[in-house]
């Protein structure tokens, strides 16, 4: 582990096993603190769990229901003081919630904050606005942030209680959780032992990562601390003399799964399995900025694992360390069977063209601008010669490409490795597909032919360097005649045409840029994710809606006015790929939401 930060450039971690009720093993490695080199203590240095939280949301909610103060097939709108519209006739259900089934695209806004005066209470945030809902309660598994805040506010306005205060009083004070907190900003007391968080160990520290969606990713806990959770629930809610659940709750937490894509893991309620080697283990993950941490129960050997770096290290080297620890953890203390068998090449190679296409994550934005980044993101699955697949997103821990073959019809396995990969067919095509490993909450779905990258992202690559050389090429000469003193033969509408088409493209361009900067920047930078950008979306969107339809009608009457010339052929034909890649532009800015009158995303 210590030569893993110091090759990943990561400044600290923590790593507990706890078996049988009691905690085998917890060391921290490396230091909280770069500039004082101050070492990670296993029971003083907290670390920010991130989604890891969720999970103490999820007992909070199964808390409330054993009480028979929550239904979780109930519609949640008999729990809140506003309305979730239904998708497609259903409602939401904390069953849909907590298997994150409830259907809500991704929300990005106000995500983090750094500055305590900005952040939004969680009844602001739960009403300030409600993400689309893309997917019916329970139709698809699709992670959301959002969902949990609303599981958290229902929590409060059932129990009486802040969120905060419930989870000290029926959560932490039990399990004597004394260096653990979901309250933000940081209470004074734990300040000491709060670890840093870095981008590289290199880096100088980072700001204390204040997150508006509480009850998804807010806590802050000690290795210690976070053992006694664990031991409460592979004891089925008991920790020494107090319970945090009975017994049956937990079982039923543990075990009720909702089956999407079998022999794939599951969601059960609020956990993932992680099953590995034939044995049961349901898992969360949590990842903030600079935190990044994995808990691990393995159900049937009474055993935890929790692991947590305080940076993302070079190259994202923090989610292949924590990936790394718990397969090596697994293979050498819980060996099992690998699922092995084989099918007819020839059956083979016909499943793998028919998984071949492009394919979109089920946890998404839709609705708004920043779809744009999702053309990019679409994964590609393609087929190979000796009848394995390859899939675009998913790479090994050495970032080697992976090679995925048939083992089952449409279950494929790592070729050298253990990971599964499942796909579900209706009516003869491949209606999704997931990966053990990926993540349960997730599927990738065949990608609509009227956003696809296939045909899209290169028609708009080229668009956008045909409209680049355009514009620069029409200054470039102007300053070639003027040099050699020749002259421009066009004139009167010609001319005007001819101008007036170049500067269009630029003003294409230059959009275009703006947006795809502002995007991009804005998801490295997630402070940006804030309404004081809200001016700025605006902006972009209203130049959007006047230059892009505005450059397309302008190229079309420069082609017609070339034509009508009949100029030479070379002339002509570029008067037609500048109309073609105008109107690519206009394709895509209307199905990915850049054109529009929305600043929610």
């Amino acid at each position: 582990m210590s030569y893993s930060l110091i090759r990943g450039d990561v400044a600290g971690a923590v790593v507990v096993v706890v078996k049988d009720g009691a905690v085998l093993f917890e060391r921290g490695y490396g230091y909280s603190d770069m500039t004082a080199r101050k070492p990670v203590d296993p029971d003083q240095t907290l670390f920010r769990i991130g989604s890891t939280s969720k999970i103490f949301t999820w007992t909070a909610v199964m808390q409330l229901v054993e009480q028979g103060k929550l239904d979780l097939d109930a519609d949640i709108n008999g729990y809140l003081d506003f309305k979730i519209p239904a998708r497609d006739g259903k409602p939401i259900t904390l069953r849909n919630i907590m298997t994150h089934t409830a259907g809500f695209e991704e929300s990005l806004k106000s995500l983090i904050e750094t500055d305590p005066s900005r952040l939004l209470t969680l009844e602001a945030l739960v009403k300030r606005w409600t993400p689309e809902r893309i997917y019916a309660g329970g139709s698809t598994p699709a992670y959301s942030n959002y969902a949990t805040a609303l599981a958290g506010y229902i929590v409060a306005r059932v129990s009486g209680e802040s969120f905060d205060d419930y989870i000290d009083r029926h959560l932490f004070a039990p399990l004597s959780m004394e260096h653990s907190t979901s309250r933000q900003p940081l209470p004074k007391v734990l300040q000491a032992g709060m670890s840093k968080g870095y981008a590289l160990a290199s880096q100088p520290e980072e700001p204390y990562e204040l997150i508006a969606a509480a009850p998804a990713g807010a806590l802050a806990s000690t290795g210690s601390d976070m053992a006694r959770f664990m031991i409460a629930h592979l004891q089925n809610g008991a920790y020494g003399g107090n319970r945090i659940l009975q017994a049956e709750t937990a079982q039923q937490m543990h075990t009720t799964a909702l089956t999407m894509i079998p022999p794939l893991d599951r969601m059960v309620l609020g956990f993932e399995e992680s099953n590995y080697n034939g044995h049961h283990i349901i898992a969360h993950s949590g990842d903030t900025q600079w935190f990044h941490t994995d808990l691990h129960l393995f159900l049937d050997d009474g055993v935890g694992l929790f692991m947590s770096v305080n940076s993302i290290g070079k190259e994202g080297a923090a989610n292949a360390i924590r990936e790394a620890l718990f397969r090596e953890f697994c293979d050498r203390y819980f060996p099992g069977p690998t699922l092995a068998g084989k099918v007819a090449p020839e059956v083979a190679a016909a499943h793998a063209r028919l998984m071949s296409g492009r394919y979109e994550s089920s946890r998404r934005a839709q609705s708004s601008f920043f779809s744009f980044l999702y053309l990019a993101l679409q994964v590609k699955v393609t087929t190979n010669g000796d009848g394995t697949i390859d899939v675009s997103s998913l790479r090994g821990l050495a970032d080697q490409p992976l090679k995925w073959r048939e083992i089952e019809p449409f279950v494929w396995r790592e070729v050298g490795g253990k990971t599964l990969l499942a796909a579900k067919l209706e009516n003869g095509r491949v209606a999704r597909f997931s990966v053990n490993g990926f993540s349960p909450d997730t599927v990738f779905e065949p990608v609509p032919w009227w956003r696809s990258g296939a045909w899209l992202l290169p028609l708009l690559m080229i668009g956008v360097a045909a409209l680049t050389s355009t514009a620069l090429a029409w200054p470039a000469a102007a300053l070639m005649r003027r040099r050699f003193g020749a002259v421009l033969t066009l004139a009167g509408t010609d001319i005007r045409a001819h101008r007036l088409s170049r500067i269009a493209a630029g003003l294409v361009v230059v959009t275009l840029t703006a947006w795809v900067v502002t995007l991009v920047t804005s998801l490295s930078n997630v402070k940006l994710l804030s309404p004081d950008l809200d001016w700025w979306f605006w902006v972009l969107q209203l130049v959007s809606l006047v230059v892009f339809p505005g450059a397309a009608l302008v190229t079309l009457w420069n082609a017609r006015v070339v034509w009508a010339a009949k100029r030479g052929w070379y002339a002509r034909g570029w008067s037609i790929v500048l109309v073609a890649s105008c109107l690519t532009v206009v394709w895509a800015a209307l199905a990915f939401k850049l054109i529009g009158f929305n600043v929610n995303y």
